[in-house]
């Protein structure tokens, strides 16, 4: 489930970019892409549960959720307007990281000396990849900065909605997420809707389901069902593989450069996220 869930993520930086390319304003991209997902996923739940409903007695960690999904969203789309998918997809290395120090706070884990040594690490390619990044330095360290942030937020929203996966359904969360989010989104990307031509290809289209069916709808489901398997911070190390594998798509596709500073700085983001999955060795049963 996480590496499909890795590998459908890597092509989505590729493929949103290539949408966003093609003239889809990006609140308007978001909004009818989140929309389209959410009512998937309430078709899915009131088939197979026949409800929506969850307790009142969650609904501050929901709102939290909901928050973070939001800013997460906002965060991806505008990172993909200022910068390449290249580089966005090299600053989401950080996620596992950040998962970690989130799960941290939050009491699910203790953190060793090796986890912030890697942390530094990590930190100091984002540094390099910021830096390597090219062409508009302004614009691109917007888009640099953008992409830190989705990848704070996701980290945020996996860990914030693991105590709400032992009551629910990954099905019924996306459903209720992904639905209350539309709202906001569809509210601050108004004007961009009503100004919004449709009048795209069929590749454009074709990319759009894509973007809706894979990296939205299923991913959803693989990752927050593995989240409630092994725990956030060891389903985030997967991530290691995402920043690469779309690093790779978006040179094969999109023929976008890397050049040597981002890929110093995706060894030293990928070294990190290595560094902090290392765990010491189990000790020796005492001999009989």
């Amino acid at each position: 489930m996480l590496l499909g869930t890795v590998t459908l993520w890597a092509f989505n930086f590729t493929v949103s970019k290539y949408i966003l390319d093609e003239g889809f304003a990006p609140l308007a991209y978001s909004s009818v892409r989140y929309a389209c997902a959410a009512l998937i996923f309430i078709a899915i739940t009131l088939s197979w549960e026949g409800s929506l409903r969850v307790g009142r007695a969650q609904l501050p960690l929901m709102l939290v959720c909901t928050a973070l999904l939001f800013a997460n969203q906002l965060s991806f789309v505008y990172a993909l307007k200022f910068t390449t998918a290249t580089t966005v997809a090299l600053l989401f290395g950080t996620l596992p990281i950040f998962t970690a120090i989130l799960a941290r706070g939050s009491g699910l884990e203790q953190l060793s000396v090796r986890f912030w040594t890697a942390a530094l690490l990590s930190f100091a390619g984002v540094a390099l990849v910021a830096l390597g990044s090219g062409g508009s330095l302004s614009a691109n360290l917007k888009g640099d900065a953008l992409a830190v942030s989705g990848a704070i937020t996701w980290a945020g929203y996996s860990v914030a909605i693991s105590p709400l996966m032992r009551r629910y359904s990954p099905f019924r969360l996306s459903a209720v997420f992904l639905g209350a989010v539309t709202v906001p989104l569809a509210l601050v990307g108004s004007q961009q809707l009503a100004n919004q031509s449709f009048d795209f290809g069929a590749l454009v289209w074709i990319g759009f389901a894509f973007a809706v069916i894979g990296p939205l709808v299923t991913t959803n489901f693989l990752w927050f069902t593995a989240i409630d398997r092994v725990g956030p911070s060891r389903a985030s190390l997967f991530a290691n593989l995402q920043p690469f594998l779309a690093a790779i798509i978006a040179l094969l596709l999109l023929s976008e450069p890397i050049t040597t500073l981002e890929v110093v700085g995706g060894l030293a983001i990928g070294g990190g996220i290595v560094l902090a999955s290392r765990r010491a060795p189990a000790p020796e049963p005492p001999a009989e």
